[in-house]
């Protein structure tokens, strides 16, 4: 591993994302780019939303600087700064669910269009021989950026659940490259990484970070999972992949169950499936009687355990096709559960008192 590290990129993320998470905090009020408390949103005061403009520009000033990114994908960053400002568009006048989605979507083509970075094959996932896509696999890729931009975006509703999640990410490619002997790819995830570590001191209130507390906003969720699906998709595609599209599949596992349960909710109730609620996941553990941080570690630790499979298949190579089903099979149990949680509590609990 250390064979392959470039100190010097990584510092400079990490002191830029520092520097720059202190400077725009007095920015974020003056221009009104601050979070304010709702019957949705229970923090107190107003909190900037400025932690995903700082890393993503710690990333583009580390890899321009250092030119360990920027040389071969100035179209990352092309995209990214759209779906940036997007972000911080959102974050500022909340733009409707729509023109959002739109402009998503003119982002994902950048990346399967522009970048030729688009999904190719989706391996043996049904178990009669590699399931090539040709040109369908440009408006498949844009419907799967758009996809995991929004579930990112989704779970982002407690401190550290989006940074924490796509650290976790992020952590097990780098693990991958490494052991399929992609050792020369880690510094992408890693730059990203040490961008996000700064951000979470002062989102988490780490020891000397108290009293500073900055959320990443939709533009900092939105730009950690085009990160993550651009990643996923330029190391599971070609001949050179790292690993296979499936076990991507599963790294991301439970942020995209956790959306695709909520969305399938909420049009079974013929309700917009964009419109904002309290129902996910870190909604229902708090509800359950855990507090924010006890919410965090337990969807965390879940992400972990899905990440886990995902590296097991790969080193095992286990079929994808018993792979995929075993995924559908699980985004099934999940579903289920989300949709039937209360119950199995009242039931749970009617239990233990008898």
């Amino acid at each position: 591993m250390f064979d392959y590290l470039q100190i010097v990129p990584l510092f400079t993320a990490f002191f830029v994302a520092l520097i720059l998470l202190v400077v725009m905090t007095p920015l974020a009020h003056q221009f009104g780019l601050v979070d304010h408390p709702s019957c949705r949103k229970r923090h107190a005061g107003m909190v900037p939303l400025t932690g995903g403009v700082a890393i993503f520009m710690a990333v583009l000033v580390a890899s321009v600087a250092t030119d360990v990114w920027m040389k071969n994908n100035p179209l990352f960053f092309t995209a990214s700064a759209f779906i940036v400002l997007l972000g911080m568009l959102d974050d500022r006048f909340q733009l409707s669910a729509k023109g959002r989605l739109m402009c998503q979507f003119g982002v994902a083509a950048i990346m399967a269009w522009s970048a030729q970075n688009y999904i190719t094959s989706l391996g043996n996932i049904f178990g009669f021989g590699d399931t090539h896509l040709g040109l369908a696999g440009y408006f498949f890729t844009i419907v799967c950026v758009v996809g995991v931009i929004n579930a990112f975006n989704m779970i982002d509703g407690i401190d550290g659940l989006a940074g924490g999640m796509s650290l976790i990410v992020l952590l097990t490619v780098v693990g991958i490259l490494l052991a399929t002997g992609n050792g020369s790819a880690i510094m992408e995830p890693l730059i990203i990484v040490v961008a996000i570590v700064p951000f979470l001191a002062f989102n988490l209130s780490w020891k000397g970070f108290k009293g500073n507390k900055i959320f990443m906003g939709d533009a900092g969720s939105m730009f950690v999972g085009l990160t993550i699906v651009w990643l996923l998709v330029d190391h599971t595609q070609g001949q050179q992949a790292a690993f296979r599209p499936i076990t991507a599949v599963w790294l991301i596992g439970l942020p995209l169950m956790d959306m695709a349960a909520i969305m399938y909710r909420r049009a079974k109730k013929g309700q917009s499936v964009l419109r904002p609620d309290r129902k996910h996941l870190h909604n229902i553990f708090m509800r359950a009687g855990l507090s924010s941080r006890q919410a965090l570690i337990a969807i965390l630790f879940l992400g972990m355990c899905y990440c886990a499979v995902g590296i097991l298949g790969e080193v095992y190579q286990v079929p994808e096709y018993i792979m995929f089903w075993g995924f559908i099979a699980l985004l099934m149990v999940y579903s289920y559960v989300i949709q039937n949680i209360w119950k199995m509590i009242r039931r749970v609990n009617r239990h233990l008192r008898s």
